[in-house]
């Protein structure tokens, strides 16, 4: 007949700590001492009769430390303040106002814009754009060039005084 599990936890408690200690460090110990308990808890009624329980909660102690740490390795960090934007469009970096580039990219025509966005935000060839928009590569690389032509003016009548940085 099996101890009941609160014996268990009695007999054991402190080996098993000791051991989420040495792993996981003391910030972390008590976290996967409860997660090591709760484990063995479960799998309690399926453990053999004549095994050794001693060994069989270092075992998952040690496997639950090893979570926790790698758990804490996955965790964010913070980074601190985040610098705030140099420009606002409440605070212009000068008499007019900062055109953004999203916006210019909103005013070309359809075929331009998405010949813009194909090939040069997602990376895809002229031919594969071609395919997409229907037509040629030659008309989707027409396309694209005249699009970045129509930023570069655009987004540069806007932001003169950003060339001087």
């Amino acid at each position: 007949m099996k101890k009941p599990f609160e014996a268990l936890v009695r007999a054991h408690g402190a080996t098993v700590l000791r051991v989420c200690r040495a792993v996981a460090g003391p910030d972390d110990a008590e976290d996967a001492w409860s997660e090591a308990f709760l484990a063995a808890l479960r799998a309690y009624p399926d453990l053999p009769a004549g095994a050794n329980v001693e060994a069989w909660l270092v075992t998952i102690a040690h496997r639950k430390a090893i979570d926790q740490l790698r758990s804490r390795r996955r965790a964010p960090v913070p980074a601190g303040e985040v610098p705030e934007p140099r420009h606002t469009r409440t605070q212009p970096a000068f008499a007019g106002w900062q055109r953004d580039l999203w916006e210019d990219l909103a005013t070309l025509p359809d075929k331009q814009r998405a010949a813009v966005v194909y090939h040069h935000v997602a990376g895809l060839p002229h031919r594969e754009v071609a395919a997409i928009l229907g037509g040629t590569a030659a008309a989707a690389r027409r396309a694209s060039a005249d699009g970045i032509a129509a930023l570069r003016r655009t987004h540069a009548e806007g932001t003169d005084d950003d060339r001087d940085r």
